[in-house]
């Protein structure tokens, strides 16, 4: 039998909720060295778009403070903006390797809201001695 649950780790950086202006999720760390969790997927999930664009990026970082967008060498797949004829599931894979990761959202035009959220989902695991 094949167990995907015990294999990854699900962290919400971007909370379902009907979003009006453009916001930092919450960083996601993936552990000591980012060795903790070997793998990365970022998951933006969209219902009703009333109007405006929202652009979902992915943002990286060594420290948690200083943050950079991801290039796009480092991510597969398509970063989604969502819209009122756009809406769905997008997952992009991130192969960056940074210790912290998080989604960032962009809205541009009017902006009387999108309901959408992210999730980061952490995979493959590594087992870390303990004390170390």
């Amino acid at each position: 039998m094949r167990d995907l649950h015990s294999l990854i780790t699900p962290v919400e950086s971007i909370a379902p909720a009907a979003h009006t202006a453009s916001a930092n999720g919450t960083s996601v760390d993936r552990g000591q060295n980012s060795n903790a969790y070997e793998s990365v997927a970022v998951v933006a999930y969209a219902g009703t778009i009333t109007d405006g664009d929202h652009a979902i990026t992915v943002e990286h970082s060594d420290d948690d403070s200083t943050w950079t967008e991801v290039a796009a060498a480092d991510l597969q797949g398509t970063l989604p903006t969502f819209s009122t004829s756009e809406a769905g599931e997008h997952t992009i894979g991130y192969f960056g390797r940074k210790r912290y990761v998080r989604a960032v959202t962009t809205v541009t035009g009017a902006t009387s809201g999108g309901v959408y959220g992210v999730l980061v989902v952490l995979g493959h695991a590594r087992e870390i001695a303990q004390g170390s």
